[in-house]
């Protein structure tokens, strides 16, 4: 088992900060990986980033849910082809700072199968750029 990171994420790193293992990284890219990803075979399935998450984005792979109704107000954060209808967004959710590429606010009672942001997680360490997401997010900020 791992822990699955969903479009509900807004790119906190707090998660990151208490992983005992460092197996979270954040997407970079942002355009093509927009959320933090979690390597599931570094995984050891401690759950310590599930509370340090402010928008309750991560879940055990098992209970990533089918079903997920947007409370109103909740965000959303994706790549412009699987949300071609968000927004760049710079400014403040929940006393936390949040900067975002591709998102978009919810009115509330919509419909989400969040199980299809599983594979991403394992394409992200697969097929996309992993580990060298570190690099590439250091380089964006000098």
């Amino acid at each position: 088992m791992t822990y699955i990171v969903t479009r509900l994420c807004l790119r906190d790193t707090a998660c990151i900060d208490v992983c005992p293992v460092e197996c979270m990284v954040l997407g970079e890219p942002e355009e093509e990986w927009p959320w933090l990803y979690i390597d599931p075979d570094t995984c050891i399935d401690c759950g310590a980033c599930v509370p340090e998450c402010p928008y309750e984005a991560i879940f055990p792979e098992e209970e990533v849910p089918l079903e997920f109704e947007a409370q109103p107000g909740i965000w959303i954060n994706d790549t412009k082809e699987l949300l071609p209808d968000g927004q760049s967004f710079e400014g403040e959710l929940d006393g936390l700072p949040v900067k975002l590429k591709n998102a978009k606010q919810l009115e509330g009672g919509e419909q989400f199968d969040l199980t299809e942001d599983i594979m991403p997680n394992y394409d992200f360490y697969v097929l996309g750029p992993g580990y060298d997401a570190i690099e590439m997010g250091e380089a964006e900020t000098t």
